[in-house]
């Protein structure tokens, strides 16, 4: 579905990525972990078209994603649940809802979706009516995740999404997101600082580091990694 190969992105003279490749096999959850600034972030930022890319390929589904204008890649089925939540604070929880579902499927899906999503997370039909800025920072997360699930992608990238939560909340973040995968095959591409959560989530790993894939494989492959063990997990 999602293919990278020898993607370079600079920030004028500093390179943010260095040739790094990877892929997301439709239906499976592939986590992208590594330190602060090592690129993941960027990485994302590239897939969506919001940062440019200097050198290398992105394909999904057979499309060349960097000939296509970043507003075009959403209605290909790509989601970007992006780092911080970025909610619409002066908007409500429902119009938050309504912007994310502004793509072909989602337009004709919405009433699908929507029931789907508040489903997912009832606290959302709940407070509909509420301007997003006065949600709790999980309930902009659930929101942010749900914005991104209105527009029936096929794709979801989530960046960070337990940044700034407690680890209750955290942890039904990720109950949810379980629940979304098993029940849709949606794939996943995952961004996560909580680094055992979410090599046991994925099915596939990578590790970014300086801008750069050092190491990949299967949960087990990387949670029995001595450097993974000792850089991230703290063993």
């Amino acid at each position: 579905m999602l293919e990278i190969d020898a993607l370079h992105v600079a920030y004028g003279a500093l390179p943010a990525l260095r040739g790094v490749s990877l892929r997301a096999d439709p239906g499976r959850v592939v986590a992208i972990v590594g330190p602060n600034g090592a690129g993941k972030t960027t990485l994302f930022k590239s897939i969506s078209g919001t940062v440019a890319a200097q050198a290398g390929r992105i394909r999904f589904d057979g499309h060349d994603l960097l000939a296509m204008p970043p507003a075009a890649r959403p209605h290909l089925g790509i989601a970007h649940v992006p780092e911080g939540r970025q909610v619409f604070p002066s908007l409500t929880v429902r119009e938050n809802l309504e912007v994310g579902a502004t793509t072909a499927a989602g337009r004709r899906d919405w009433n699908f979706n929507l029931a789907r999503v508040e489903a997912w997370f009832p606290i959302l039909a709940e407070r509909r009516g509420q301007l997003a800025g006065t949600l709790s920072g999980g309930e902009q997360q659930m929101l942010a995740i749900g914005r991104g699930l209105v527009s029936a992608p096929r794709l979801l990238m989530l960046d960070e999404p337990s940044m700034g939560l407690s680890p209750a909340i955290a942890d039904l973040i990720f109950t949810r997101l379980t629940d979304i995968h098993r029940e849709t095959g949606l794939t996943l591409l995952l961004v996560e600082q909580r680094v055992a959560k979410a090599l046991r989530f994925a099915d596939h790993g990578y590790v970014l580091e300086a801008g750069r894939i050092v190491l990949e494989g299967s949960h087990e492959v990387l949670l029995g990694d001595d450097r993974v063990r000792q850089a991230y997990l703290g063993m």
